[in-house]
């Protein structure tokens, strides 16, 4: 899965968190989960939860408080399947 696909899954897995008020056009790889996107931290796990799924690999506490934006997110997805697939 490229760059790309990636974004689109992690995209698709936010937006079901999303409150009403914020449009799933909102999400950008610039966005801030929490400060921009409205993500409150029940909401927060219940993401890291799906990621996990999703991409087949385990996030730790200490790869969740970096996460701020959907690019951490990326960044750190990406890493954890290079590192899983080699």
């Amino acid at each position: 899965m490229d760059k790309k696909e990636q974004f689109k899954k992690v995209k698709e897995i936010v937006t079901v968190y999303l409150p009403e008020d914020v449009p799933k056009e909102a999400i950008s790889k610039e966005s801030n989960l929490i400060n921009e996107l409205n993500i409150n931290s029940a909401n927060m796990v219940d993401i890291v939860l799906d990621v996990e799924d999703a991409f087949g690999i385990r996030l730790e506490n200490s790869d969740m408080d970096q996460i701020h934006t959907i690019e951490d997110a990326l960044n750190i997805i990406n890493q954890k399947v290079v590192n899983k697939n080699n």
